[in-house]
């Protein structure tokens, strides 16, 4: 579509029933990976990009159940540290698994992402900020390689030096479990990111 074209001056009446947010049920899938609990989400659209993340998490171990528009995930035990290309490369928001998988399972080799249809936009900060919390990154093969330290992850000051969305996500979930506190400078405030927080 290269337009829409609006008519208007007349009165806009009647209800119109929003979709669920996608961008807000993404990193909501990915922390599920940080406990052994269920966690039910409502009110999940039912897109291409839910189906993609849904098929990296059960990869990972999660069992994934949908009812209508609610979404059950359970991640008992993680059955591995690899997210390979072939799962990741449609999606963008694939890398938010990293800050999970390093966070419980205290390794994670994740493929860089793909799937952006504005372009390439680079991670370094996502890395920067679990290098802070002490884990040591690598990249081979194409893949991110991070491990964390024998006694896990541990809180920082991590002050970015511009806004990211992504790395905000995902440096809270790999700080829920790390030991101390974490605090993020200049972090993204989106909707989607405020929804993560109250979800941790």
């Amino acid at each position: 579509m290269d337009r829409l074209r609006i008519a208007g001056g007349r009165r806009l009446v009647g209800r119109v029933s929003i979709s669920g947010a996608k961008n807000a049920a993404l990193p909501l899938m990915a922390a599920s990976l940080l406990s052994e609990k269920p966690l039910v989400l409502e009110h999940v659209p039912d897109l291409a990009d839910i189906r993609s993340m849904g098929r990296l998490v059960e990869h990972l171990g999660a069992e994934c159940r949908r009812d209508g528009d609610r979404l059950s995930l359970h991640v008992a035990d993680l059955t591995t540290d690899h997210a390979p290309y072939d799962l990741v490369r449609r999606m963008r928001a694939s890398i938010l698994v990293l800050g999970p998988l390093l966070a419980r399972g205290r390794r994670a080799r994740v493929a860089l992402p793909g799937g952006c249809a504005i372009g390439p936009r680079p991670i370094d900060l996502h890395l920067k900020g679990l290098a802070a919390l002490g884990a040591e990154i690598e990249l081979d093969a194409g893949d991110v390689v991070a491990v964390a330290p024998a006694g896990g992850l541990s809180g920082a000051r991590i002050v970015f030096p511009k806004i990211s969305v992504g790395a905000t996500e995902n440096l809270l979930m790999a700080a829920v479990l790390a030991a101390g506190e974490t605090v993020i400078a200049n972090a993204a405030r989106e909707p989607e990111v405020v929804d993560l927080a109250r979800c941790l």
